[in-house]
């Protein structure tokens, strides 16, 4: 039975430029380039926030507490700051789903994923410290936390890389001939064909086709940088068209990561 959901088709698969690695699209980069833009303004006025809640500790007198107004201004200031990193943190790794770092410089891979929990770090510690030194170890404590809180939602946990995208497009190439799949908002896989059954349940109304495997993670952060990702269905369904077996289809797998691997 035909699909009758939405299809919205997305630039990129047979019409994407044939490299031997992933590279970006010129619009991809745009894109990412101006969510990192975003990302950094937030983080500096989060840097701001935590300079103001510095100002007010500094004035403090160590052996007088704050008043109860100067204290509950300091725990708004850092509220405030603790939502400016977190937004800012989402918003550059949404851009890294759109321009991802190689591994190969693992130091310089890490830094990319990695930088909203490096912010959060310089947004409190000196709060932190500050706030200790002058004897306010509620305020402190409540940095401390906040701190740990945004670095751990600022963390990316599965980070996309050039190497996964390179891998998995090259996979899906060698499943269909091209890298051209299928997704939906929702979803957290990314399938070979229009009508596979999961795609045709009732849990959406709208279908994204046209796409690149990274045009996928771009566009639907639920689904994860990994090579299981792909729609188990879809991929049993196209290797039974190659006439492969579970072997050969596993020998697929492992070819194409040992040669990324390599290079």
């Amino acid at each position: 039975m035909a699909t009758t959901k939405k299809i919205t088709k997305v630039t990129g698969g047979d019409d994407a430029p044939q490299r031997k690695t992933f590279v970006p699209t010129a619009e991809a980069k745009g894109k990412a380039s101006q969510l990192r833009l975003y990302a950094v303004i937030l983080w500096i006025l989060a840097i701001v926030a935590e300079v103001a809640a510095m100002f007010i500790l500094f004035k403090k007198d160590p052996e007088i507490d704050l008043t109860t107004g100067n204290r509950i201004m300091l725990i708004a200031i850092l509220l405030v700051d603790l939502v400016l990193l977190i937004i800012g943190s989402a918003l550059w790794k949404k851009a890294n789903r759109y321009d991802p770092a190689s591994e190969k410089n693992s130091l310089m891979f890490m830094l990319q994923s990695q930088l909203g929990v490096v912010v959060a770090v310089i947004a409190f510690l000196p709060v932190v410290i500050l706030a200790f030194i002058k004897k306010e170890y509620l305020v402190g404590a409540i940095a401390a936390a906040f701190m740990i809180g945004g670095g751990a939602a600022s963390a990316d946990y599965n980070p996309p890389s050039v190497e996964k995208y390179t891998q998995q497009a090259d996979y899906v190439k060698q499943l269909m001939g091209a890298d051209h799949v299928y997704w939906t908002k929702s979803g957290t896989k990314y399938h070979l064909y229009e009508d596979c059954q999961y795609l045709k349940s009732d849990r959406t109304t709208e279908i994204f086709e046209g796409g690149t495997v990274a045009d996928a993670y771009a566009h639907n952060s639920k689904i994860k940088p990994e090579a299981s990702s792909l729609c188990s269905a879809c991929e049993k369904r196209a290797a039974k068209e190659k006439g492969w077996t579970d072997e050969q289809l596993q020998q697929a797998k492992d070819k194409i990561l040992n040669t990324i691997k390599g290079e």
